[in-house]
């Protein structure tokens, strides 16, 4: 089940991070990589990751907020393996600069952000659409913040909002083209990038850890898994579906605190036990 054998899989930001994690549980599927993002690097080493696991795997540096580049990415597709069946829109960007007031917001500031989220995630998903004349599979990395408020990141929040929506509408849009489109918005992942952030603070990772009731932060691995299932065959009656993989983080609940409580029972019974022991001194 879930083999993606004799299928060619596009991961934009396929280098690092989740992307890299998407690539590599995709290649290990059985799929034929083709990885781009901004840096050479990266894409080189988890190309040779996936070459000496015995999988097929090549790349296209460069930035995907241009249709040069995208075009340059089908094109290499098509090229090599003669198809695309699956295009995974990953390509993000993690700059402490867009993190700011509402109303301080630049125009700079919210362009660059709605046009790599919206703008060149619609033509990367046209250009995947045209290039996939046997039909396939179209995966969109939204974010939980799409579906909720997200204060200091109106920006971030309004363009993945609208990317669930762009994913709905082109999955009725293209359906008769028999190509999927779905979208995966994933909670807190913890990636090699978080060795530079605050991510690295335990007092942070269990301020995050007490509003998941799985108890864990993702693995790229478990956003990697998931674009396989959309990506093979069968999936193949699922479209225009925003898959919360967020560990159960937003699940509606009424008080956090309730939540704590319920993951912490050892911790709430020794604290109604020091408040029995204070009231049986006084």
């Amino acid at each position: 089940m879930f083999s993606l054998k004799g299928k060619c899989a596009v991961v934009t930001g396929g280098g690092r991070g989740i992307g890299r994690g998407i690539s590599l549980a995709m290649a290990e599927a059985g799929a034929s990589i083709v990885l781009t993002g901004r840096s050479e690097e990266p894409l080189a080493n988890t190309a040779a990751e996936i070459k000496k696991a015995g999988g097929n795997a090549v790349y296209v540096p460069g930035d995907i907020c241009s249709f040069a580049t995208i075009n340059a990415v089908a094109k290499k597709a098509i090229d090599t393996y003669g198809y695309i069946d699956c295009w995974v829109n990953n390509a993000g960007s993690a700059d402490p600069k867009d993190v700011g007031p509402a109303i301080d917001m630049t125009e700079e500031a919210y362009d660059r952000v709605v046009d790599l989220y919206m703008k060149w995630a619609f033509f990367s998903c046209q250009a995947a659409a045209r290039a996939m004349t046997r039909g396939g599979s179209i995966i969109n990395i939204t974010s939980r913040a799409g579906s909720q408020p997200s204060p200091l990141l109106i920006h971030y929040s309004s363009s993945k909002a609208g990317l669930d929506s762009m994913t709905a509408t082109l999955a009725v849009e293209w359906g008769h083209k028999n190509i999927r489109v779905n979208a995966i918005a994933p909670g807190v992942v913890r990636t090699e990038r978080d060795e530079h952030t605050a991510m690295t603070r335990q007092t942070r990772i269990k301020r995050q850890l007490d509003t998941v009731p799985l108890r864990r932060l993702g693995k790229v691995s478990d956003i990697g898994y998931l674009c396989v299932y959309f990506a093979a065959d069968e999936s193949e009656w699922i479209s225009g579906q925003v898959v919360q993989a967020t560990g159960g983080s937003r699940i509606p609940m009424g008080i956090l605190t309730y939540l704590w409580k319920a993951n912490n029972p050892e911790a709430v019974l020794e604290k109604t036990a020091e408040k029995a022991a204070a009231k049986g001194k006084k």
